[in-house]
């Protein structure tokens, strides 16, 4: 018979076994040993196996609030208990103050990857109420956590989430319809996260929201659009504003207009209407046959006025002027984003890889594929994880000024994504990428026409950039992208600024350092901006 502290799990010749660790046989002749106070054996654990006990708590909890969310991390407890098997459960409860009393966070949060169960030592959790206060439980349990009576040991974090833009606006109902108006109302988002301060709606004929569409403000929850096309169907959605940003839009209302009203008129009235009409029509052909002789006695005289305008069908045409608009000049950065540029599903985008990192983001190679258009290959550049809002805004105003530009020569702007958690700016792809590592690359393999083509390509663009009243400040090889027929195009408006309509204006930055290689001497020494610089650079 087996002694005190050895045990033979079934009868036979085979020698007793000493117990595993943590426990010990309570009688001679032991056919299976038992655990340890505190000590446990999961119900798969052979009897040959040591038994074990819950986990510690996890250490070193940190926890990062970015607006109505947050990322909490940590490292493994200390004690694992003796098994290998520990994952780690994430609870939530909202407080109503630092010492008030804790409920449930309800169903509405969501964790990602997951709440329970958890292999890795991290978690986002999303969906949070703005200005409210949150206790993370973080737990780590084993295979035998469940068969301990004791309180499960954890980690605690306490934080308080901050201003968020208003949630969705749910329900829009359409009150009235005219011939060539529609009156919507709509109620307030059920999270406002702050003071509303006017709705944005938004309008456009079905199905065709890629080619145009209109926006409206509204102070209160009612608006009526007009100015729209008899029997015709169009699609509202409406979002919420506060000093925190806009919300997302509301699902989609399609309304059709009324249908225009036909007049009748009898045989007389028409018969008039055709009488005046030609009358109308003779007199006129009298008086400008009249004041064409009348002309060709003066011509003499308008010969030198004539070459300072284009005539064409008869009609006088001065050149036009178009002028950049600073996207900071607006109070609120998501009109000027909005105005500017066309807002892109992320759907519609599939990223296939990083071609480049820098501080504040990633540039990816991916596919855009539009309602009714081929798929185009587009760099995508997206912000990273944590932005502050004024990187946001930065980054967004980077858009609102390459959206204002239009030549072969500057680099197109496809779209801005806002809508979703990764904020991104799509531009066409140019395939050879930056002008310099181009050059360096295939260094002494360009003939001198090539080389000029691509040095006039870039002249044509910054022409062009200067012609709007728009100076650049950091033109340099590096900020030219190359595409695959060689065509050069100017990028990287980040550090951009407009002139003044003023011939002696320039832009005096504000601090960061000069690239010397590429700056003018007059920048250099002053710090002072201006298409004049752009021509030295």
């Amino acid at each position: 018979a087996c002694q005190l502290g050895f045990y033979k799990s079934a009868p036979g010749d085979q020698l007793c076994a000493k117990c595993p660790l943590h426990s010990h046989s309570e009688s001679r002749a032991a056919r299976v040993c038992h655990c340890d106070s505190s000590f446990y054996r999961a119900v798969q654990d052979p009897p040959s196996a040591a038994c074990t006990r819950p986990p510690s708590a996890p250490v070193n909890l940190i926890s990062s609030v970015n607006g109505t969310s947050v990322t909490l991390e940590w490292g493994p407890p200390l004690d694992k208990g003796g098994r290998a098997d520990v994952v780690y459960n994430v609870l939530c409860r909202r407080c109503a103050g630092a010492a008030g009393p804790c409920e449930a966070c309800g169903s509405g949060i969501r964790f990602v990857p997951q709440q329970m169960s958890l292999v890795r030592g991290a978690l986002t959790v999303t969906n949070l109420l703005a200005h409210t206060n949150y206790s993370f439980w973080v737990e780590a349990v084993n295979g035998v956590s469940d068969l301990s009576l004791e309180a499960r040991r954890a980690a605690v974090a306490n934080i308080t989430t901050n201003q968020a833009a208003p949630s969705q606006v749910v329900v829009v109902h359409q009150e009235s319809t005219g011939q060539n108006s529609v009156t919507l109302l709509w109620q307030e988002p059920d999270q406002p996260n702050g003071i509303i301060l006017e709705y944005e709606i938004k309008y456009y004929e079905k199905d065709k929201e890629m080619q145009s569409y209109s926006t409206l403000k509204s102070k209160s929850t009612t608006a009526t659009i007009s100015g729209l096309k008899p029997a015709t169907r169009y699609i509202f959605q409406v979002r919420a504003r506060t000093s925190a940003g806009c919300g997302r839009f509301s699902q989609t209302v399609e309304v059709e207009t009324g249908k225009p009203v036909s007049l009748r008129y009898d045989t007389m009235t028409i018969v008039w209407i055709c009488l005046t009409l030609i009358t109308g029509l003779v007199t006129l052909l009298v008086v400008l046959i009249c004041k064409k002789r009348h002309c060709g006695y003066s011509k003499a005289f308008q010969d030198s006025d004539e070459e300072k305008m284009h005539y064409q069908n008869g009609q006088v045409k001065f050149p036009e002027s178009k002028f950049y608009v600073d996207p900071h000049t607006y109070e609120d950065p998501c009109q000027a984003v909005h105005e500017f540029t066309r807002e892109i599903e992320a759907s519609r985008i599939k990223i296939e890889k990083v071609i480049g990192s820098g501080e504040s983001g990633e540039v990816c190679y991916g596919r855009l594929k539009l309602p009714g258009k081929r798929e185009i290959p587009v760099a995508i550049k997206a912000l990273k994880a944590g932005y502050t809002e004024k990187q946001r805004r930065d980054f967004l105003s980077e858009a609102s000024i390459m959206a204002q530009f239009d030549h072969p020569n500057v680099i197109h702007l496809e779209g801005v994504v806002t809508r979703s958690k990764l904020v991104m700016i799509v531009t066409e792809y140019m395939e050879n990428g930056s002008l310099d590592t181009f050059l360096r690359k295939h260094d002494g393999q360009f003939t001198i026409i090539q080389l000029v083509g691509m040095l006039r390509g870039i002249g044509a663009g910054m022409r062009y950039l200067s012609d709007l009243g728009y100076v650049h400040r950091d033109l340099a090889a590096r900020n030219i992208l190359v595409n695959s027929n060689l065509v050069c195009k100017v990028s990287d408006f980040g550090l951009s600024r407009i002139l003044e309509d003023d011939p002696d204006a320039a832009y005096t930055t504000t601090g960061g350092k000069i690239p010397i290689r590429w700056t003018a001497p007059e920048a250099i020494a002053f710090r002072k901006f201006s298409s004049a610089s752009d021509v030295w650079s």
